[in-house]
């Protein structure tokens, strides 16, 4: 019976963990290495994130600074960075790429706003199919007639209330990504 409401309440931590790194992603006025996460770049035939090539230091709050550890893949990360769909523009001297961060225009703002909170809704929507399974595990129990009535209604109460928890987290965490893109 407890370990329903357990594995319910794994999933939903790594439900809003996933929210939580989409979200780091997305691109705020400022300079963070998170913002290159999603970024794989080629080495020696295999596709492995940046920062197993490199370190990525912020000089500036609007400058990122990537230092290759081997100088043989300074193409491919300056390559990857450029077709990356983040609209960044790096700049290649020999030994470290310069990735300016420009300022966000308005419109951009709000486009990247319209996306946090589309993200924010994949996070509830798999909250709820999280809430749906184990409500069924809970009316499968009851149907078998290895938990009473009353157990399964206070199951699904405490099911309904980590649900409702784990969306506010996920709300907390948009809420707080939406204040930043719009600074």
């Amino acid at each position: 019976m407890h370990e329903i409401l357990k594995d319910a309440k794994e999933r939903m931590k790594k439900a809003v963990k996933v929210v939580e790194d989409e979200l780091k992603g997305v691109r705020t006025g400022r300079a963070s290495p998170s913002i290159l996460q999603g970024i794989k770049v080629e080495y020696y035939g295999t596709k492995v994130p940046i920062n197993q090539v490199a370190s990525i230091t912020v000089p500036q709050p609007d400058l990122l600074v990537v230092h290759p550890w081997d100088k043989s893949v300074l193409p491919e990360i300056e390559k990857a960075i450029r077709t990356s769909d983040l609209g960044l523009n790096p700049s290649n001297d020999g030994n470290v790429i310069r990735i300016p961060i420009p300022p966000l225009t308005e419109e951009r703002r709000k486009e990247l706003v319209k996306l946090v909170r589309k993200m924010a809704e994949e996070g509830r929507v798999a909250i709820r199919n999280i809430r749906r399974d184990a409500n069924e595990k809970v009316r499968r129990l009851k149907k078998d007639g290895e938990i009473s009535e009353d157990d399964a209604m206070r199951l699904e109460k405490e099911i309904q209330k980590l649900t409702d928890e784990y969306i506010e987290k996920i709300d907390e965490v948009l809420e707080h990504k939406e204040k930043e893109i719009m600074e």
